[in-house]
């Protein structure tokens, strides 16, 4: 068994193993029990009742967070032509609109965080799976990534303001980052209850019962906090 530091161990002690804290109470300890030297990443992770292997029970949407997730966000754009222009307009970070690039992403160049393709491109794009399937980077119509040239601009803004993707995976499980410890606690709650309230209203068909089973939220090698998964599911966006 892994043996814990100093800091990890006094950040634990602040925590009531047994307790289901609110929301606002999470938000809150993860900032206080944060002990790493870089501004850490808030994650939340929801074990759900959902049978991965069931295609009525598949979970996989988008949410913009209202605060961003606090980093820069870098974004290749698949297309040509007018998608392409669209792109390099709207501000995309990297266009790969001819073989080199696509080459050079072949070979296992990933310098960015999303990747966007207009519906064209996706004969070319779906070769690269190798290399972007296994770094979540592979655009798709239910993530929002794969878009026409007149959507271009809103997938590339929201990409940049925040917007992250949420998914089942294998275990029935899902892991998706909110922000930064150096968010101000309300700004954290806030992109919270976004992700809830995008999480609930993603709820498979083939979801019976209980549909949430448990929600830890943790900060980047720090230790778990038990969220009451009643009162986060009841969670709306304001306005």
């Amino acid at each position: 068994m892994a043996k814990h530091g100093k800091n990890y161990l006094a950040a634990k002690a602040k925590i009531d193993p047994e307790k289901l804290y609110s929301p606002n109470e999470a938000m809150d300890l993860a900032k206080e029990t944060s002990s790493t030297k870089f501004d850490s990443t808030v994650e939340v992770h929801i074990r759900t009742t959902l049978d991965p292997r069931q295609a009525d029970q598949q979970v996989r949407d988008v949410v913009v967070l209202p605060h961003g997730l606090g980093k820069s966000v870098r974004v290749l754009v698949f297309a040509q032509g007018e998608g392409a222009a669209a792109a390099r307009e709207a501000g995309a970070d990297l266009v790969a609109d001819d073989d080199e690039t696509l080459k050079k992403i072949e070979g296992g160049m990933t310098d960015f965080d999303v990747a966007i393709a207009t519906p064209d491109m996706m004969g070319k794009v779906g070769r690269l799976g190798r290399v972007l399937g296994p770094r979540g980077l592979m655009p798709n119509p239910k993530a929002g990534t794969v878009v026409g040239a007149d959507d271009m601009g809103r997938a590339i803004t929201e990409a940049k303001a925040g917007r992250v993707e949420f998914r089942l995976d294998k275990t029935a499980n899902m892991h998706v980052s909110i922000g930064k410890v150096s968010f101000e606690g309300d700004k954290l709650f806030e992109n919270f209850a976004a992700l809830m309230e995008a999480i609930r209203k993603a709820k498979p068909s083939g979801a019976k019962g209980t549909y949430i089973k448990r929600i830890t939220v943790s900060t980047t090698m720090g230790p778990g906090i038990k969220v009451d998964p009643n009162e986060a599911q009841s969670l709306e966006v304001a306005g």
